[in-house]
């Protein structure tokens, strides 16, 4: 019997004992490709041994030191780096160091406040975000999150948040409805209830890029975050762009908001970060927020007993030089492509399958029981659940999740294979997510 208090409490797991590339091995010799990154977070494969080293060389150094007191240089190396990559190009903004995305999340929130506090604003307090989403699973974050099946068994626990409707084309672009009307349509719901709240009221909108868990890997249409920016701008609202999933290269560029044309105020990012090497998450404040704080009390007003961790921070420097040193960015969308034409070759015409979209090495493919009028299956199939199951008796990983037609029924599997992929290994990912797709399916 295991003493550790696992996701699941009846079911077997097996024991993982080495990572090689690509694979994760257990302690019968089995191999699994993993094609989902655990969630996003391998990019750079398991077994990488320049970051391996960069967090060897830095605990055999230093690996903590408080940051009430001091700072260290892995963090300041990694701030840098950074900023000078982050949408917007003005080389300003500064950046906080925590351990998880959720972590993340709950600091972007405390940092908005603070900004509009500072700015002589303290009615400014209400937070917008989007349905379906997911944000994280400490309370605020999980009540920003718009994903009813999550949020549920909390829900007397969890702040008031507002929540509009994400871009989610499949289910909510009209028949007809171009691409630009489907954008401002979608976005204009923003300026909409920031004017029902209050404009003075509300601090701060929440979105991720490319969603991520809840929705499965969707883009939004050109010109909706340029919108949002507009709108943001004109009521004095924050935008917090999520790239706790999506960013650090996963689609494609190394911050998903780059491909938007607009820069956030405040970013959390994770997951890619350190790429599984070390827990870190990260808080990027721009220049606009950092101006607003000097200009008040000089002082962050959200701290964390592991901020600047020397051993994280020196990790995820080490995963960025990787990602830039080997042009892996180029490798993402090359390889991203090979998976998006894969599936849409073997399943764009399957009975079962509503949806394939993506962007980068982040691909979702949505089940759906009746193809024509995107009928979810019965959500106590657990439909995701039984691919995912059989894919990985298979021998790849994928990530399975529930609730992207409302919040509860839904089903999708995403794939977010590591940036060092093979030209083979997609074609097996491919392969086998197919394969069991169909049979699955089809013993329904």
């Amino acid at each position: 019997m295991s003493h550790v208090l696992r996701r699941t409490l009846t079911n077997h797991q097996p024991v993982i004992v080495r990572g090689e590339g690509a694979y994760l091995i257990d302690d019968t010799g089995k191999r699994y490709l993993d094609a989902c990154g655990g969630a996003a977070v391998s990019s750079l494969g398991h077994s990488n041994q320049t970051v391996r080293d960069a967090v060897t060389a830095q605990m055999n150094t230093l690996s903590f030191a408080h940051t009430g007191l001091f700072t260290n240089e892995p963090a300041e190396k990694l701030a840098d780096f950074l900023i000078a990559r982050a949408p917007g190009g003005t080389g300003e903004g500064r950046v906080m160091y925590l351990g998880s995305g959720s972590e993340a999340m709950e600091a972007a929130l405390k940092l908005a406040r603070q900004y509009h506090l500072e700015t002589g604003q303290p009615e400014r307090h209400h937070i917008i975000a989007r349905a379906p989403s997911y944000h994280g699973n400490t309370l605020a974050a999980l009540a920003v999150s718009g994903h009813a099946g999550r949020r549920a068994p909390f829900a007397p626990m969890l702040i008031d948040v507002e929540h509009i409707q994400a871009a989610y084309a499949y289910r909510f672009q009209k028949d007809g409805e171009s691409e630009h009307d489907f954008a401002l349509r979608m976005a204009n719901q923003l300026e909409e209830r920031i004017q029902k709240l209050g404009p003075e009221t509300v601090a701060a909108f929440v979105a991720e890029p490319v969603v991520g868990a809840s929705l499965g890997t969707q883009p939004a249409p050109a010109g909706y975050f340029k919108r949002i920016r507009e709108i943001c701008d004109t009521y004095g609202v924050l935008f917090i762009a999520d790239e706790v999933m999506c960013g650090m290269g996963r689609t494609g560029s190394l911050f998903a908001l780059e491909q938007e044309g607009i820069h956030a105020d405040i970013t959390t990012m994770a997951k890619g970060l350190g790429a599984g090497y070390q827990p870190i998450a990260a808080v990027m404040a721009s220049e606009k927020i950092i101006d607003g704080i000097l200009a008040g009390s000089g002082r962050l007003w959200n701290g964390h007993t592991y901020m600047s961790h020397a051993a994280a921070t020196a990790g995820a420097l080490a995963v960025m030089q990787e990602i830039e040193t080997h042009d892996l960015l180029a490798l993402v969308r090359t390889r991203g492509a090979q998976l998006a034409a894969g599936l849409r070759a073997r399943l764009g015409q399957h009975a079962h399958v509503g949806d394939i979209r993506g962007r980068g090495l982040f691909w979702t493919t949505e089940i759906v029981q009746d193809r024509a009028h995107k009928t979810p299956f019965d959500v106590k199939l657990n439909m995701a659940g039984r691919i995912q199951k059989a894919a990985m008796e298979a021998g790849v990983i994928c990530y399975p999740a529930q609730g992207c037609a409302d919040g509860t029924s839904g089903d999708h599997l995403l794939l977010a294979p590591c940036f060092t992929s093979t030209k083979t290994e997609i074609d097996i990912i491919v392969d086998v997510m197919s394969t069991v797709i169909e049979t699955e399916t089809a013993a329904v």
